[in-house]
């Protein structure tokens, strides 16, 4: 760690806590740098000192990292970097590293390529064979997840889901029955909407929890089941940054090919094969375009 006072006009340093120090020189390379998702306190010594000697910061928004750059007196330059210019930008960051300098990646918060664009120029970059160093910290996804209270064994982040209901409920189907926590990202508006068709499409006695305004003052965790958070949030004006976390399915006992066609019998009863095999997939865990297949052919045998 660099502890040294800086040399007058040298400006590899940084300030911390009212103190200033000079950073070491970095080896030529793409820095992946994780930047704090709301309390600026959070950001890592190795992160400063990877600001404040690196070449250049690409970064999503230079107004919001010029933000995070004035608080600790970094003087390195800002360019912009994101999904909309990154076909212009990224032939010059790959030609600042093949001028053996080294360029420091970030995004508006929190961990950089988590979902977000930049795996394309790490893609690009290590092509080339340079090499990609990663300067780990904050991350909305794995905060939520330690004060969850849900299983942290396996987990799956599905970051955001489609904006469309129809879209939207058939992703949720596809990770319903995966044996893990889910972790998505959602935006305040259109959270509530979401719990319902969650409720509806993974069950309603799933254990969840909806994290809002992580690190920040008004932080808050709402848990509950899945039905309890729907109703909890109905009419309710959310704001901040939100990450929803749901709990895996329970474990369900086999059904023998009796039962299954008993079921099946039953829902087809009541509703077309599509729901007949959605309902029944619901209540088992079973695929659902095999227990669509299976419908077919009871209907047509008992027709």
């Amino acid at each position: 760690m660099g502890t040294e006072p800086p040399a007058p006009g040298d400006k590899n340093h940084y300030s911390l806590a009212e103190h200033t120090f000079s950073a070491p020189n970095l080896e030529p390379a793409l820095y992946i740098v994780a930047t704090p998702i709301g309390n600026l306190g959070d950001i890592t010594v190795r992160a400063l000192e990877t600001l404040a000697a690196a070449s250049v910061i690409a970064c999503e928004d230079t107004r919001v990292t010029a933000t995070l750059t004035h608080r600790f007196s970094l003087k390195t330059p800002l360019i912009a970097y994101h999904e909309h210019n990154a076909d212009k930008q990224r032939p010059k960051i790959l030609e600042t590293l093949a001028g053996g300098k080294a360029v420091a990646l970030v995004s508006d918060a929190g961990t950089p390529l988590v979902s977000d664009p930049g795996f394309r120029l790490v893609r690009d970059v290590v092509a080339e064979g340079y090499k990609v160093i990663p300067i780990p910290g904050a991350s909305a996804p794995l905060a939520g997840l330690v004060a969850s209270g849900l299983p942290s064994d396996t987990i799956l982040f599905a970051g955001f889901l489609p904006p469309k209901n129809g879209p939207k409920t058939r992703r949720l189907e596809e990770l319903g029955q995966v044996p893990a926590t889910l972790i998505f990202f959602e935006s305040p508006h259109r959270t509530a909407a979401t719990l319902k068709l969650m409720r509806e499409a993974l069950g309603p006695d799933r254990e969840a929890v909806v994290a809002r305004e992580l690190t920040k003052r008004f932080e808050t965790f709402e848990r509950g089941t899945l039905a309890e958070l729907a109703e909890r949030f109905e009419d309710r004006q959310v704001k901040g940054e939100i990450v929803v976390l749901v709990g895996p399915p329970k474990a369900r006992p086999e059904a023998d090919a009796g039962d299954l066609d008993a079921l099946l019998r039953a829902a087809l009863a009541a509703m077309p094969v599509s729901g007949a095999a959605k309902t029944v997939a619901r209540a088992t865990g079973l695929d659902r375009n095999a227990l669509y297949k299976r419908a077919l052919e009871l209907k047509a045998d008992d027709g």
